[in-house]
């Protein structure tokens, strides 16, 4: 029989919220979160970068590095799944998505755009600065 892990979530209410916000900020993260990376995770095979492993409890830790704009990615920061597997229960917790402010702050408040990129309501200037900056660096 295939082995196969139960997802449990360190805090499922603000995980839920910054899914949610990937969903609608992001939705090509979120297909292949939820269509690709999901049910592959789910199957025993662990996607993404190991970042840590303690023996004696038996886990490895993870970070899935989601699709992402380039631009997004420079002004905030790459989207990951930060997941701990535990290897003798079977079990996979679902800890954090990761840039937190902006996901976080998308959830709470519907966010406004700048050259296709969200920008944050509590530091919309320096958002801007970054983008501009970024596109003067393209040039």
């Amino acid at each position: 029989m295939e082995k196969s892990y139960i997802f449990e979530y360190l805090d499922e209410n603000d995980f839920r919220k910054k899914e949610r916000s990937v969903r609608k900020y992001n939705m090509l993260a979120y297909k292949k979160l939820s269509f690709e990376f999901y049910p592959a995770i789910r199957k025993g095979t662990f996607l993404g970068e190991k970042v840590g492993e303690d023996k004696k409890n038996h886990t490895e830790s993870y970070e899935l590095k989601l699709p992402t704009d380039a631009l997004f990615a420079k002004v905030h920061g790459e989207i990951r799944l930060h997941y701990t597997v535990y290897l003798d229960k079977n079990v996979i917790l679902l800890t954090n998505i990761t840039p937190e402010g902006i996901l976080d702050e998308g959830h709470r408040a519907e966010l406004s755009t700048y050259k296709g990129v969200m920008i944050s309501k509590s530091n919309p200037e320096k958002d801007m600065f970054k983008i501009n900056l970024l596109n003067m660096l393209q040039k």
